[in-house]
């Protein structure tokens, strides 16, 4: 079995430092297999906010992948914004944007989304694209999972989200992980905990993924009635846990758990607890 920790959204400059440090305790009490960030680690892409956040990154349980995401290139430094939009972020937190973690057991590709000519909007490259259909043809990992910022499926119908910017080419790239057979998608990007189908972007796929949604682990940049939270998620044989760890009085508890089993048509929900 393997166990991912999925959080998001740190934004330091915006954090919480109570909340940082439960979840930290909380990581180091579960000691997932990895430990997956996807992305937006600072509010506004300032060196004192990486290092911050390169800071407590050391602290969380290793091994761990990271993604960049739209906070993390500069908004208002335009100049930084157009000819070194990660410079920093390549500094403080890893020069790979597009990591790639493989156990044998378990696959793990990280793809940035972050565009400085489209700061809220996320994108992924024809480059990318091939990138990941050359990584997910050589794998023989037992589970294939796909980390961007920006989500591949919109939150769930009547959403308050007032803003949905999902992955730029999220079809076309959705054609090659159909047929490389992965199956889990992460991102964050919206501070909302939610799941879903992929298929639900692309109909004619043949397979289901199942794509979750992480809300803000640590900042105050809250949306909704969504509380502070992170994912857990538990890959086992033919099936899929993902449980939403919320942030309640003075630490990280379960709401719930959604499972899929393994089918032939791809991960379908087996109920909820």
């Amino acid at each position: 079995m393997r166990t991912i920790a999925h959080v998001s959204d740190f934004h330091f400059g915006a954090e919480l430092p109570w909340v940082a440090e439960a979840l930290r305790a909380d990581l180091a009490r579960i000691s997932p297999s990895l430990t997956v960030v996807s992305g937006d680690l600072t509010q506004r892409a300032r060196r004192r906010q990486f290092a911050e956040a390169r800071a407590f990154l050391e602290k969380l349980p290793g091994p761990r992948l990271v993604v960049p995401g739209n906070h993390d290139v500069p908004l208002y430094d335009v100049f930084r914004r157009m000819f070194a939009p990660l410079a920093r972020y390549r500094k403080f937190i890893g020069a790979d944007l597009d990591p790639v973690f493989d156990d044998g057991e378990l696959f793990v590709a990280g793809v940035n989304t972050a565009r400085a000519l489209s700061w809220e909007s996320g994108r992924i490259s024809v480059s990318q694209i091939n990138a990941l259909r050359h990584e997910l043809g050589r794998t023989q990992a037992r589970f294939k999972v796909v980390v961007t910022h920006h989500p591949f499926i919109p939150p769930p119908a009547g959403s308050a989200s007032a803003r949905i910017d999902l992955v730029g080419r999220a079809r076309r790239a959705l054609v090659v992980l159909d047929a490389g057979s992965v199956d889990l998608l992460l991102s964050g990007h919206l501070h909302r905990s939610y799941g879903g189908d992929a298929r639900t972007r692309t109909p004619a796929s043949r397979r289901a993924i199942v794509a979750a949604q992480a809300g803000t682990a640590i900042s105050r940049r809250l949306r909704a009635r969504d509380p502070n939270s992170y994912n857990l998620i538990s890959l086992d044989e033919d099936m899929i846990s993902v449980e939403v760890r919320t942030w309640s009085d003075d630490r990280f508890v379960s709401l719930r758990t959604a499972r899929f089993v393994r089918a032939e048509q791809g991960w379908i929900a087996a109920g909820g607890a």
